[in-house]
């Protein structure tokens, strides 16, 4: 024996690293070079050829732009924003519509009707915006300008409420799911006090106090004046500070599962502080169930300000809602119906954008989620995995393009390769092989 090759003591054929590479394959570090198996993980593949070399956030960017109502949601959004923010100005900038004060009236022209004509390709008679594109109101104001500015004030209470909900639920829930005990035990007692009240009796109630403020207590002019003017920041806050009970509930649930494991045992062991733990190992692999949740709240939140605002509870004069616009119209459905399908037609394709943006969001984070590669997928990913030769190769594409060719109502094999059964592709190798050797 040469004790100096230690692969000598291996019988013939038999290396030790083919071993080792067995041994690792069965642990799913390695893939495994047995054609059956390899056929019978075909999907498996295939998702990993997708994203091979990819970084976690890259993963979850190529699933969302590849969900074609998350995408159609945010564009729908984006340039719902970028248009009523550029008609009516933001701040100091000003805005290129004409009509900037949404309050002032004018003199009624077509007896209120909207100017906006349609392009010639949807039988109208050339694309213009005139005057008034949206009509007028009974007293003469722009309604164009007041449903821009009403776009304005949900998209703001969207945005504000959402980074209310954000630091708060997550904060609560953070601390209560890593620390647990009485921690928890107090935080959670809160939780359940929030969510048990309901929403829009607690959101009336405060947005009226919010209205009745200055007068009730004797405020300065200046003070009532700046809470009259940042009204939809302030209701935004008010209401985040309600509606964050299930976003500490569920950030709390991840942190309970996450505190556990490995990661984490060792970053405490290396002397990492609970702060460094919470922020930069735990929260980071929280975010997907964090974003998910966040976008579905600010969704709620359009309609719930609509709601509060179409009560009386909401915002008020001299700011501009989408709700208060129907609710000031609600008089007028009969004669001019069109002040109510404008408030009505953005309120909805707000809240239903972004809900397909939530939607987006839940697939591309949530790893059980995979893309289910089509059948053609299928049989080129099991004919590509078989080490056979390049003439039976293109024999059974053949085969499976004629079968993928056939007419409708002809039978056609279904099965998908698997490790389970006799598939379609092996099949007609079989067959292919055997025609090969008659004729040979």
């Amino acid at each position: 024996m040469n004790t100096d090759d230690p692969l000598e003591d291996f019988p013939d054929g038999i290396r030790a690293d083919s071993m080792i590479d067995a041994d690792n394959a069965n642990d799913g570090l390695v893939e495994s070079t047995d054609p059956d198996d390899a056929q019978g993980r075909g999907d498996n593949a295939i998702a990993v050829k997708e994203v091979e070399g990819l970084s976690q956030g890259q993963i979850v960017w190529r699933r969302f732009v590849r969900h074609k109502g998350a995408m159609i949601g945010m564009s729908v959004v984006l340039l719902i924003a970028i248009f009523a923010f550029s008609a009516m100005g933001f701040g100091p900038v000003e805005g290129w519509w004409q009509y900037q004060d949404p309050l002032r009236t004018h003199s009624m022209l077509n007896n209120g009707h909207p100017t906006l004509t349609m392009p010639v390709w949807l039988g109208g008679e050339g694309f213009a915006l005139g005057d008034h594109p949206f009509g007028q109101d009974n007293i003469g104001t722009d309604y164009f300008a007041a449903v821009m500015a009403g776009i304005k004030t949900s998209l703001v209470v969207m945005v504000v409420l959402g980074i209310t909900v954000l630091i708060v639920g997550v904060a609560i829930g953070a601390l209560a799911g890593y620390y647990r005990n009485k921690v928890d035990l107090w935080l959670m007692r809160l939780t359940d006090l929030i969510i048990v009240l309901p929403t829009i009796v607690i959101g009336a109630v405060l947005g009226r106090l919010l209205a009745v403020a200055p007068d009730k207590f004797g405020w300065t002019y200046e003070t009532t004046q700046a809470i009259y003017r940042n009204m939809p920041v302030l209701l935004a806050i008010v209401l985040g500070l309600i509606l964050w009970p299930s976003m500490a509930r569920l950030v709390r649930g991840d942190f309970m599962t996450l505190r556990t494991r490995e990661f984490v045992d060792s970053a405490r062991v290396a002397g990492a502080s609970d702060w460094r733990i919470i922020t930069k190992h735990i929260l980071p692999n929280a975010m997907g169930v964090i974003i998910v949740n966040l976008s579905l709240i600010m969704s709620q939140s359009v309609v719930l300000e609509t709601a509060l605002s179409f009560l009386g509870f909401g915002i008020t004069a001299p700011n501009i809602s989408l709700g208060r616009l129907i609710s000031d119209n609600q008089g007028a459905f009969q004669t001019r119906p069109w002040l109510f399908w404008w408030p009505g037609l953005f309120i909805i394709l707000i809240a239903l954008c972004v809900n397909f943006i939530g939607d987006g969001l839940r697939d591309a984070f949530d790893p059980r989620g995979k893309r289910l590669p089509s059948k053609k997928e299928m049989l080129k990913a099991s004919i590509k995995s078989s080490p056979t030769n390049t003439e039976l190769d293109e024999a059974v594409a053949e085969l499976i393009e004629d079968e993928t060719d056939a007419p409708a109502g002809t039978p056609a094999e279904t099965t998908v390769p698997g490790p389970q059964n006799a598939t379609t592709a092996n099949d007609a190798r079989d067959n292919t092989q055997e025609g090969v050797e008659d004729n040979g």
